[in-house]
């Protein structure tokens, strides 16, 4: 399952790389991708997608399903 997520405040590609391993951390996530450009995270796994919003959002970016 593939969960897409609209991520706020992402200017560099170190802040991608903050969002994806914030989201890695959460139960559930295979594998998670950052795109500054479109200002979206793509999460794959059957994570709870609440629980990936607050990941985000610990990491200081905003964050919506």
């Amino acid at each position: 399952m593939v969960t897409e997520l609209t991520i706020e405040g992402m200017t560099c590609q170190g802040c991608e790389e903050v969002v994806e391993k914030a989201l890695e951390m959460a139960d559930g996530v295979e594998e998670a991708t950052a795109d500054r450009y479109e200002d979206t995270a793509s999460i794959e796994g059957d994570a709870d997608p609440e629980m990936l919003v607050t990941k985000v959002e610990m990491a200081g970016y905003e964050a919506s399903v």
